[in-house]
């Protein structure tokens, strides 16, 4: 058997039906759907949560730590949030960056007139300074996935990556509080 033991520290709860769990606390809530992995029980015992699966190999061993990490993640989200920071690198043409809606709009790329777009994933929070992009949010992989869709639609192709830095890139990755 294998088994790994979450603590739920106080002021979180979680809410677990079934394989989908819900992490409340007190910056807000995330919930995430585990049916995929059939032979995975979660449990909650107290102030604890189990994730164990009988006679695993290899394969079963990593599903039951890598879902156990999920709701590490999901804690520490609910209570201390996620923030990633990205630069606006120019030597060019200056870029300007805008939040419209669920999308980041990057203008004056290379010069280009057409603005190149990355969107925002599910409840993320975009803020943009003046060489500065700071993405929030409770969900680690919201937050991960914008700021990769904000840094992959600078990414240049068919120029020398010496001469043309311009771009946007992530520098700090870290917690919204603290």
């Amino acid at each position: 058997m294998v088994k790994e033991v979450v603590e739920v520290p106080s002021g979180v709860d979680v809410v677990i039906d079934g394989r989908k769990v819900v992490v409340k606390g007190p910056k807000g809530e995330v919930s995430r759907d585990f049916s995929f992995a059939r032979n995975v029980r979660i449990l909650k015992n107290g102030a604890l949560v189990v994730v164990e699966t009988y006679f695993a190999r290899r394969k079963g061993k990593a599903l039951v730590r890598t879902i156990a990490a999920h709701i590490k993640n999901m804690i520490i989200g609910v209570t201390k949030g996620f923030r990633y920071k990205l630069k606006i690198i120019y030597s060019h043409f200056p870029i300007s960056v805008k939040v419209v809606n669920d999308k980041v709009l990057i203008e004056n790329f290379l010069g280009e007139k057409a603005p190149r777009i990355a969107n925002i994933v599910g409840n993320a929070k975009v803020k943009v300074g003046r060489l500065d992009i700071v993405v929030e949010g409770l969900d680690i992989e919201e937050v991960g996935q914008t700021a990769a869709n904000i840094e992959r639609a600078t990414r240049i192709k068919g120029l020398d990556r010496r001469i043309f830095v311009d771009g946007i890139y992530l520098y700090e990755k870290g917690f919204a509080e603290g």
